[in-house]
């Protein structure tokens, strides 16, 4: 199953790394245009390494990278580890307050193909291009992918929490208002225990497919070059953020759906008829209770429409005529429903594929911002959904199939510029990766 390999992480300066804020930044595909002509303004900042700019974006990285390697804005530390990385976090309307425990480290880069590493979506072959590009030119991982592997006796975290004991810096608050912490286990004998429970695992990449997809573009291409490759070049591996599917901790939003246009010039008097033979509606008054009136139940969606609100429930009988060519697994979920039910029936967008490229959806994380689009007359109405659950991701990967787009938002999201990692070809020479050693039987 999975290999994981520690790394010599390259990290801000000490003195950078106590304003550890001043340098991390949001990921490439959650950035916002305001966000990110901010964090250009700092010199320093990540954000230069993960989305550059100008005529050679990667090159200009490349250039970037040089330089702070070469005037020490960036240290590399001298052991191989694996780098744990916590998240504290509140929930809006909740005072909990959350903490998903991971840690990074390379793992291989798994073609889908072998069934270790498993997707639940589809990805945009432009952006797949630009970050194969960006990994080429660099050699240098500015921010993990997010994968999820499920061990529910949590054997590792007794490891992780040890090792925060003594963490290496942290953020104050990053852009969605999480708290990060990164902290380091460089002792060889937990690092090879690690690798083991790993080995007996497979890994739902649950964010940074385009990232991922770029690292096996990249490892193809240096494969093709070099036939005689052993499979233990740095480049055969893929800086990841690994958390536990078991735990608690691990929450998914849901990204609800707002129809800017009703296809056709349709009244919303004739979209409410278009639905009626699929869906029982039940009208509401207020459209703020909506999310709690189909929370928990399979099936059942809210709609804003013109300033009303509706509960929506699918009739059972009817879910058979769902025929697209997919999975038992995918067409039970709320979100094929949706698409199937809503979209295609209701309103003639036949099939994903023209769903997917159809501008007359948006995908909004935010109930309010919803509604209040709707109000503005930016959209015709608002498809509220529940949140995917992690046993319905799992069982879909497991089915070989992927999900409808945008089905899943792990929150928070990994920053970047909190670790770096390099693929040199000098970057095993170290007694730890040569030669390659095998996880022991036991601690």
């Amino acid at each position: 199953m999975a290999e994981i390999q520690p790394v010599r992480g390259w990290r801000y300066t000490a003195e950078l790394s106590a304003h550890i804020d001043d340098y991390v930044s949001p990921l490439f595909d959650v950035v916002s245009q305001k966000q990110r002509e901010a964090l250009y303004r700092n010199e320093l900042n990540s954000i230069h390494l993960s989305v550059p700019r100008g005529e050679d974006p990667a090159g200009a990285a490349l250039a970037r990278l040089l330089e702070w390697q070469q005037t020490g804005v960036l240290r590399q530390d001298e052991l191989p580890g694996i780098y744990v990385y916590y998240q504290y976090f509140r929930l809006p309307g909740s005072s909990r307050e959350y903490c998903r425990k991971g840690f990074m480290c390379h793992i291989r880069a798994y073609d889908w193909s072998e069934n270790v590493v498993l997707r639940h979506e589809n990805t945009l072959p432009a952006a797949v291009n630009d970050r194969a590009e960006l990994l080429a030119r660099t050699q240098f991982q500015s921010s993990a992918t997010h994968g999820l592997y499920r061990d529910d006796d949590f054997e590792l975290e007794r490891y992780l929490d040890e090792a925060m004991q003594d963490p290496l810096y942290q953020t104050e608050e990053d852009y969605q208002g999480a708290r990060d912490v990164l902290a380091v286990i460089q002792d060889a004998r937990v690092i090879r225990r690690f690798q083991q429970v790993l080995s007996r695992r497979e890994v739902i990449l649950a964010d940074g497919h385009h990232r991922y997809e770029g690292s096996l573009a990249y490892r193809q291409a240096r494969m093709l070059a070099e036939p005689n490759s052993t499979g233990q070049e740095p480049w055969n591996f893929h800086l990841m953020y690994l958390t536990n599917a078991a735990a608690d901790d691990l929450r998914i939003l849901p990204t609800h759906r707002l129809l800017l246009e009703l296809p056709g010039g349709i009244s919303d008097a004739e979209f409410l008829a278009q639905l009626e033979p699929y869906f029982s509606l039940l009208s509401m008054d207020d459209a703020y209770d909506l999310p709690e009136r189909i929370a928990g139940k399979q099936w059942a969606f809210g709609l804003y429409l013109n300033g009303l609100a509706y509960k929506l429930r699918l009739r059972p009988e009817v879910h058979e005529q769902l025929d697209w060519d997919t999975t038992p697994e995918v067409k039970n979920l709320d979100l094929t429903v949706l698409h199937f039910f809503v979209l295609e029936k209701a309103l003639g967008i036949v099939g994903p594929d023209a769903q997917r490229a159809w501008s007359g959806v948006a995908y909004v994380r935010t109930f309010s911002e919803c509604l209040a689009r709707v109000d503005r007359q930016e959209a015709r109405a608002a498809l509220i959904v529940n949140e995917v659950t992690m046993e319905e991701v799992e069982r879909v990967c497991h089915s070989g199939a992927v999900m409808p787009p945008k089905s899943t938002f792990f929150y928070p999201k990994t920053i970047g510029g909190f670790l770096f990692t390099s693929i040199r070809d000098d970057e095993h020479d170290h007694a730890f990766y040569a030669p390659h050693l095998a996880p022991d039987s036991g601690l």
